[in-house]
């Protein structure tokens, strides 16, 4: 059994993700704002263990909270870095406290997160950060969305850099960018438009890639999108 953090794990793909990963016999820390959906979550799985832990990861407090829940555990094998935020305005509607809210919960929160589990960290785990394909180069990009895309690419470059950094230690670290997938932020970024992929479908492959992908990769930047409206 492993250890794996699993954050923005309330709805949409972090539930999907984390579901999966419990029901594959594993322990999850399951991170998110929303108390109740995280309880609804420990209730549908059907084996492994899920650890509820009801934080804002974008404050000092919210990561202190997240390691208290932590206490006694001696190792992680697998950190998500799911949780994320999407504002969609047009470039001169969007303010700076825009811009600084999407950095904190798409990049920021990440850093701060994977500082704080460095001790927890052993050779052989898995660092996997979602991106976006609004945040991989050439990708197409959208009105509405260079704050979110922006955020995103950075999320990737610092997927490259600390790949580096943590290769002597073991630590694996790679990054997917996502494509279309039908959930609350695609329909908040694209409304009307019906995705090819579902949560459960996506959380299954993030699952999957989580628990396997280290073995053959590192430092990599993967897209992962049937096509991207």
């Amino acid at each position: 059994m492993k250890n794996i953090v699993v954050t923005g794990a309330s709805k949409g793909i972090g539930y999907e993700t984390a579901k999966y990963l419990a029901n594959k016999g594993h322990k999850v820390f399951a991170v998110a704002r929303t108390k109740e959906n995280l309880l609804k979550l420990v209730n549908d799985i059907d084996s492994g263990d899920i650890v509820p832990i009801a934080t804002d990861l974008s404050t000092e407090e919210g990561i202190s909270y997240i390691m208290e829940n932590m206490e006694g555990v001696d190792q992680i094998d697998a950190l998500i870095n799911n949780a994320g935020a999407l504002i969609n305005k047009p470039f001169f509607e969007t303010t700076l406290n825009d811009w600084k809210y999407l950095l904190d919960v798409n990049l920021i929160s990440a850093v701060a997160l994977i500082n704080a589990l460095n001790p927890l960290f052993t050779e052989g785990s898995h660092i996997v950060n979602i991106g976006s394909m609004g945040g991989f180069q050439g990708s197409a990009k959208f009105p509405g969305l260079s704050a979110y895309s922006v955020s995103k690419g950075a999320l990737a470059i610092f997927t490259e850099s600390l790949s580096v950094e943590l290769a002597d230690q073991g630590i694996t670290v790679n990054c997917l960018c996502l494509g279309a997938v039908q959930t609350e932020m695609l329909a908040d970024a694209f409304p009307g438009y019906k995705a090819p992929v579902s949560p459960n479908e996506m959380g299954a492959y993030i699952g999957n890639f989580t628990l396997t992908a280290s073995d053959f990769m590192n430092g990599q930047i993967i897209p992962v999108a049937l096509n991207n409206p």
